[in-house]
């Protein structure tokens, strides 16, 4: 059962362990998280743009069977925005690639200054 809160320190999937090949170790990775489970934290950090990272997680809880034991937190690319259809879009294939229909943070990754905030505005952001 999943706790009322998030853990207070969270896992960051940003590096995974890589094989030499350049994939994701998903030995290594199931290790990690395990241990990182199995220790308590219940906070997983993703996003869209580390490479593999919302697939190898979503993999990993799907093959565990933890999904409903964790919080998933990931991140909206805004500078991939182009037309207010691509927030669905983009919102959609990471919940594919996470292997689940919910996140439970959904976050603005790297939003750094009040002009892109404008740019989100004017498609319609606050509309979804």
């Amino acid at each position: 059962e999943l706790n009322a809160r998030p853990s207070r320190l969270g896992f960051g999937c940003m590096r995974f362990p890589t094989t030499p090949e350049g994939k994701i170790d998903e030995p290594l990775a199931v290790s990690m998280l395990d241990a990182a489970y199995r220790a308590g934290v219940n906070y997983f950090d993703t996003a869209y743009i580390y490479p593999g990272s919302e697939v190898a997680l979503g993999e990993i809880f799907e093959k565990n069977q933890i999904r409903e034991q964790a919080y998933i937190a990931t991140k909206l690319p805004h500078y991939l925005i182009k037309k207010y259809e691509d927030l669905d879009k983009l919102f959609g294939e990471e919940l594919k690639r996470l292997r689940t229909d919910y996140v439970d943070c959904y976050l603005m990754h790297m939003l750094t200054d009040t002009d892109t905030w404008n740019r989100l505005k004017s498609l319609g952001i606050e509309d979804i």
